[in-house]
């Protein structure tokens, strides 16, 4: 059936060596989500009564007082800020992004100002709310945060991604309990974390996951926290949350992906990913000009990827030509490309269908054997590749 739609989409079969990315996707939606979809859309439903439903499901896997169902992770980081500046004053609600009130700064660590498709931080102006960075991109400390608590601060949001600074920030613990020291709430952006319950129970009030990533639900975000705050971030579904509703549909496909979540065999999909990278790790290691090494992914979640190292001297090609020429063809093989310009990229097992990984070893041996068999060293200027991008954006739709 899928490789039906996308004949007749005419689109491409894509191999996601990449990881939980929404530009491909975001992962694929399991049985038990896609039945629920399939079995709620010819009915008309009290989403309000299905958010309840939502909200049990979600306080039993999280540990949360409750939660609801929303449109992203990136909605869930507008719709929490916004519910802290208007509480359940209806009119405020109806106001924003216009905000009178006293408190409307949320105090980020420069090092968790990422772009994850969006810049974080634009998420928080959305609703009004004003950004206020601490420390310095690789170095932040529990003094910032306090030093920069005062009369205006509304929130402090922690931000939990491999995009981050990976070193010299505020520890999750420190950072909860500075913040609860001067009152002020702990939002997470947790969109592709495994652990459902450490973030609650290390102090989080409100804790944001993707329901279209590790946990394979249809897009979505899912709320998570303290009742009384969740309550008016609900709330801003009469407002600003309105541009940023889910259907009947993603609300049932997202309590299917949580409670399947619950009887996962992790261990047995930690074997499968385990045979992929062992695979790669064989048809490459000793290659000319190529270095590889399994890496744990750097979040803690329970998952390693292949690190590919290139001398684009030795191997006549560079990383990111290597890594454009597996994206081409009828079926691409897109790996995960965000640090390439340093020479090294990684693929990642956790959305391969089955035997794909045995594409991806052929191909990676066929373009390095063309590459060595090159009289001339195939590097595209970085900086070329970059502006490629930028225009061919740009000319969307063309």
């Amino acid at each position: 059936m899928s490789a039906d739609i996308l004949a007749k989409l005419n689109l491409r079969h894509v191999i996601n060596a990449s990881g939980t990315m929404t530009g491909l996707g975001a992962s694929i939606v399991g049985q038990q989500s896609i039945q629920s979809i399939a079995g709620i859309l010819g009915n008309f439903v009290e989403i309000d009564d299905l958010q309840r439903r939502a909200s049990k499901t979600i306080a039993d896997l999280t540990g949360a007082e409750c939660g609801f169902i929303t449109a992203s992770c990136s909605a869930g980081i507008t719709l929490s800020i916004a519910a802290l500046m208007t509480g359940n004053d209806l009119g405020a609600i109806e106001r924003l992004p216009n905000h009178v009130g006293p408190k409307s700064d949320v105090i980020m660590q420069m090092g968790h100002m990422i772009n994850y498709g969006a810049p974080v931080d634009q998420a928080v102006r959305l609703s009004g709310a004003t950004v206020v960075p601490i420390g310095q991109a690789t170095s932040a400390s529990a003094f910032h945060l306090a030093s920069a608590i005062n009369e205006n601060t509304l929130a402090a949001l922690y931000v939990v991604s491999h995009h981050t600074v990976e070193y010299g920030q505020i520890p999750f613990k420190t950072f909860a309990a500075v913040a609860h020291e001067h009152n002020v709430p702990v939002i997470v952006d947790a969109a592709s974390e495994y652990d459902l319950t450490g973030f609650i129970r290390d102090g989080a009030d409100i804790v944001l996951y993707s329901g279209h990533k590790f946990l394979g639900g249809p897009t979505s975000g899912i709320v998570a926290g303290r009742k009384d705050i969740v309550r008016n971030i609900y709330l801003q579904n009469r407002g600003i949350g309105r541009g940023m509703k889910v259907g009947k549909e993603g609300i049932a496909g997202a309590i299917a992906a949580l409670e399947a979540w619950k009887t996962r065999d992790h261990a047995a999909i930690r074997a499968r990913e385990k045979r992929a990278l062992d695979l790669w790790h064989a048809t490459l290691n000793g290659r000319p000009g190529v270095s590889v090494r399994i890496m744990p992914d750097p979040t803690h979640n329970p998952l390693d990827r292949l690190r590919i190292d290139i001398d684009s001297m030795a191997a006549h090609i560079t990383a990111w030509d290597l890594v454009d020429r597996l994206a081409k063809g009828a079926q691409p093989i897109v790996a995960r490309d965000h640090e390439v310009e340093h020479g090294y990229f990684f693929l990642d097992p956790c959305n391969l269908q089955p035997d794909q990984e045995q594409i991806v070893a052929a191909r990676l041996a066929e373009e390095l054997d063309i590459a060595q068999k090159s009289n001339d060293l195939i590097a595209t200027p970085f900086e070329e590749r970059t502006l490629n991008k930028e225009r061919a954006i740009l000319n969307w739709p063309d």
